[in-house]
């Protein structure tokens, strides 16, 4: 047992420097992303398409009703303790610093991560990454860097929708359930929203993203032959994704409450 976990970090750790080149290789590509053809800009719209508009009905559901359920658990109690004022900031710290993010990143794992491993997986069955080669077409610019710029792209301005509905929404809905003058509401979430809650809110939905699209076309193309392979690709996609973002949010979180 010791030999076998033994050799399970070896190979991790043998990983870590081609999965660092890899990442370097893709942020290269995306930074020059301008240069590629047209295809590759198609594909970068259909990847906004389908990670950031396609998610703005179940991230609006999200953000209003653990808004309410934040206001309306945490106010009647604060109130009893005359600290009524402290919701706001209850709510700011969760829906669009601490929470927020990470909710929002588990929505687009779920929804991207499989389908980008899967479908490059595919491609590389099929053989069209060996086609791409072969006329001089770089799989990583054509195919990797537009997933990557989308999935950050739209991680970024989901959690904006998400802060925004999530903050601003339950003060409709609590009208009919606990009524708060609208003034009172939101001079709270002003006064307690500042600039920088909304830099690491959108720090994090940045690195977030970068993570899931490095990941999910990694072990994409790390499919070798067979097509039982398309499918493991696809689920190491998503456990790879949320272990990277778990740990991405811990180590911004505790720089913040360091410094």
């Amino acid at each position: 047992m010791v030999s076998a976990i033994g050799a399970y970090v070896l190979r991790q750790l043998s990983d870590i420097p081609y999965g660092l080149g890899y990442f370097g290789k893709l942020v290269s590509s995306s930074i020059s992303f301008s240069m590629h053809g047209r295809t590759a800009r198609k594909i970068l719209i259909m990847q906004l398409l389908f990670t950031f508009i396609e998610a703005l009905p179940i991230t609006a559901i999200l953000a209003v009703g653990l808004g309410t359920a934040i206001f309306l658990v945490g106010y009647p109690f604060l109130l009893s303790l005359g600290r009524s004022s402290l919701i706001y900031s209850l709510l700011i710290m969760v829906m669009c610093q601490e929470l927020g993010p990470l909710l929002i990143a588990f929505v687009v794992t779920a929804r991207s991560a499989t389908a980008i491993a899967t479908e490059i997986g595919g491609m590389v069955i099929h053989h069209e990454i060996e086609a791409y080669i072969s006329v001089g077409v770089d799989p990583i610019d054509h195919l990797a860097a537009p997933r990557f710029i989308g999935v950050m792209a739209s991680l970024f301005f989901l959690n904006l929708y998400f802060s925004f509905f999530g903050v601003l929404a339950p003060a409709i809905v609590i009208q009919f359930i606990n009524p708060v003058p609208f003034s009172e509401y939101f001079a709270g979430v002003f006064r307690e929203l500042s600039i920088v809650t909304i830099g690491i809110s959108l720090l994090k939905s940045i690195f977030f993203g970068m993570a899931i699209a490095t990941v999910s076309t990694f072990y994409g193309f790390a499919v070798e032959q067979a097509s039982t392979e398309v499918p493991v690709a696809g689920i190491k996609a998503v456990g790879k994704s949320i272990l990277y973002i778990v740990l991405i949010d811990v180590f911004i979180t505790v720089l913040v409450y360091v410094f």
